[in-house]
This record gives C-alpha cells, structure tokens and sequence, in this order.
C-alpha cells in the first residue's frame, strides 16, 4: 500500500498577488508546526510539493525535522485563474465547478489543473510504491484530485475547506488503484 499525505498550505499573505512567490502569515507561519505534529509518527519516506513558496514553506518544518528533501513539481502548482487578481472569486469558483472545462482567458480549466494533478500523483504511485508520502499543494488543486477519485465531493465541498488551512488529505494506493480517502483537520 501507497500512502500519500496530500498537505494544503497554511494561511498565506493574501496581499501579496504573486502565486508563486505568496509567502505565509504569521498564523501561517506557525501553523506549520501543526503538520509537523501530525506527520511525525507516520513514517513518510519522500517529500514533493508544488514549487509554489507557501506550499513548500508549509511542509518544510517537518521534512527538516525528519531529514528530507522536497522535491518540487510544477505540475502540483494551483489553478492560474488568469493574468488578473479577480475580486469576485466565489461566482467564478462556483461557475468552474459546475463546469469544469470552463476558464478565463489565460487562466485554466478545474479539468486542467486535475489532469496535471493526476500526471503528478501518478509518477509518485509509480517511483513510490509501497511507501508513505507527502505533497505539499493547495485547496482548488487538492480539490479536484478529491473530485476525481470521489465525484460526491464538489463545489459545496470546497466551499466548506475554503478557509481550512492547512488541510490534510489522506490517500491509499494498491499500486496505482485508489482504495480511499479521508480527511485530517488540524
């Protein structure tokens, strides 16, 4: 069996407009010692993590404290809305989940940022079997990865993590099969 902790970032800076450069709050910032908390008994083996700064920063305290590196991978990386900061973001969540091909101009599609979700647990399943990993990522990304595998779980559901950070999904693999999913509030 394959374990994957699918870690959603701490509170991150939301002045700051930058996805890749959002760095934690102070809450945020301590909040990472909670996730270390959580992981510290679970035998993880490898880290990955979207290269995204909040994410990395959120797993960081605890692959220091267990001796591992992060291995970054874009293909984790949060949905890129479009080449603006959008002030109405709930009509355009709620759109996108009742239609996941649908996007902004330069942005993509809740079916884009699975796909390449999906492309990156796999090669994880496949370089990992057998062991316990996990991937620091954040709320819409981890979202659609809950979707593909539990297709009851949408926009209501993420409506209700929307403000849960960080948040912790559990996965279970045989192989590259999915057994189940659950999830961990910290």
């Amino acid at each position: 069996m394959t374990t994957v902790f699918f870690v959603r970032h701490a509170e991150p800076n939301y002045n700051n407009h930058d996805d890749m450069s959002r760095e934690l709050t102070e809450k945020g910032w301590s909040d990472r010692k909670k996730v270390t908390a959580f992981l510290q008994d679970k035998g993880v083996t490898s880290a990955f993590s979207s290269p995204f700064k909040r994410s990395v920063d959120t797993i960081s305290d605890f692959t220091e404290s267990a001796g591992l590196t992060i291995a970054t991978d874009y293909d984790f990386r949060e949905r890129k809305v479009g080449d603006s900061w959008l002030d109405d973001f709930a009509s355009f969540a709620e759109r996108q989940w009742s239609d996941f091909d649908y996007k902004l101009e330069n942005g993509e599609s809740l079916a884009e940022v699975q796909e390449r979700n999906l492309r990156a647990l796999y090669k994880i399943l496949n370089s990992s079997n057998g062991e316990t990993v996990v991937v620091g990522t954040h709320g819409t990304a981890l979202s659609t990865l809950v979707n593909y595998f539990d297709q009851s779980f949408g926009h209501k559901d993420f409506l209700r993590i929307q403000e849960v950070m960080p948040w912790i999904v559990e996965m279970t693999f045989n192989g590259t099969e999915f057994i189940q999913w659950k999830e961990h509030q910290l």
